[in-house]
C-alpha cells in the first residue's frame, strides 16, 4: 500500500548485482569426478575427485571431499583429503578435518579445527606505491613474510 514497487522488483533487489554464478552440491548428493568452475562452489555432499576453481570454494560443515582443491579462496568447515591450494585466503573452520597439504598466501585456523600435513605460505609480489614489488628489502631492515592467523 505504501511500497511503490512492485513485487517483482522486490525479488529482484535481493539478489546481489554483479555477483557470479555459483554452484552447490547438496547434503545427501554423491558425487565422483572432477568439478571445474569459474563462479564460486559450495560442497555440502560427497565428492571423489578433484575441485579447480577460479573463486571462492566453499567446503560446508558437511561436505566431504577426497581429492584436490584449488581456488581463490575458500572456506573449509567439513572433511578434505588431498592438497588444498589457495592464491589467497584459506580459512580452516572450527571442527573441520583436513589431511594433506596446504598451499596459501594467507592462512586462519580456529582452535578446534584438525590439519594433518604440511603447510605452504606462498608469497604473492604486488606493486607498492613505489613500484617497487614486496619481494624487495625494505628500507626498515625487515623483510614481509605471508599472514598466519591462529584464532
Amino acid at each position: 500500500m505504501f511500497n511503490s514497487k512492485s513485487k517483482s522488483e522486490d525479488t529482484q533487489s535481493s539478489v546481489p548485482s554483479g555477483s557470479g554464478s555459483a554452484s552447490l552440491i547438496g547434503s545427501g548428493t554423491s558425487m565422483k569426478g572432477d568439478i571445474t568452475s569459474s563462479g564460486d562452489l559450495r560442497i555440502d555432499g560427497t565428492l571423489v575427485g578433484n575441485i579447480i576453481c577460479s573463486a571462492k570454494v566453499i567446503i560446508g560443515s558437511g561436505g566431504v571431499v577426497e581429492g584436490d582443491v584449488s581456488g581463490q579462496t575458500a572456506d573449509i568447515m567439513g572433511k578434505v583429503s588431498g592438497t588444498i591450494k589457495v592464491k589467497e585466503l584459506l580459512m580452516l573452520k572450527s571442527n573441520c578435518q583436513v589431511n594433506g597439504n596446504l598451499y596459501s598466501a594467507k592462512l586462519q585456523i580456529e582452535p578446534a579445527a584438525t590439519f594433518n600435513g604440511q603447510c605452504h605460505m606462498t608469497q604473492e609480489a604486488p606493486k607498492s606505491l613505489g613500484g617497487k614489488t614486496s619481494s624487495e628489502p625494505r628500507n626498515d631492515g625487515f623483510q614481509k613474510s605471508p599472514s598466519l592467523a591462529i584464532s
